[in-house]
């Protein structure tokens, strides 16, 4: 379809639902990337590394960042604006990068908040958080995926 139509047929300005999630959610996570990076809003701004556990700066006071971190978030970010101009890529944004958040943090949670390993710097609460982003992000490419396909079988 070329011309917007109604919410209930599932487009939005000449976008599917599924493209309107992707690039809701790639605008959600550069911003988290670009708050990490913002004095006040990150706490302990002095003590953002680039790399590591030793990297003590907080998100919200609560989320432990790292510039590598920061940078990872606005890339997936701006990955979800780019892939997002499609349906498809929209889907595929979702899928693949919600279950890279899901291996993030597994990672995270297996390797320890101390450990030499954790070169991104993640806390348990950003383990968590990646966690419930990841499945998240999965369940909406996998939900708005049938509404997808539909449309797609209808133009043929």
């Amino acid at each position: 379809m070329t011309t917007s139509a109604s919410h209930a047929n599932g487009v939005h300005f000449g976008r599917q639902d599924i493209q309107v999630v992707g690039l809701g959610v790639g605008a959600a996570i550069a911003l988290v990337g670009v708050l990490g990076f913002i004095p006040g809003i990150t706490t302990q701004y002095s003590e953002l590394r680039f790399l590591g556990p030793d990297s003590h700066a907080m998100l919200f006071g609560v989320f432990q960042v790292s510039v590598l971190l920061n940078v990872l978030q606005l890339a997936i970010g701006v990955a979800g604006w780019s892939m997002s101009r499609t349906a498809h890529g929209a889907r595929n944004y979702l899928m693949g990068f919600g279950a890279l958040y899901v291996l993030l943090s597994i990672y995270g949670l297996s390797v320890g908040v101390d450990s030499a390993a954790n070169f991104l710097s993640l806390n348990t609460a950003v383990n968590w958080a990646h966690m419930v982003l990841g499945i998240l992000m999965m369940a909406a490419g996998w939900m708005f995926a049938q509404y997808y396909t539909d449309d797609k079988k209808a133009r043929k």
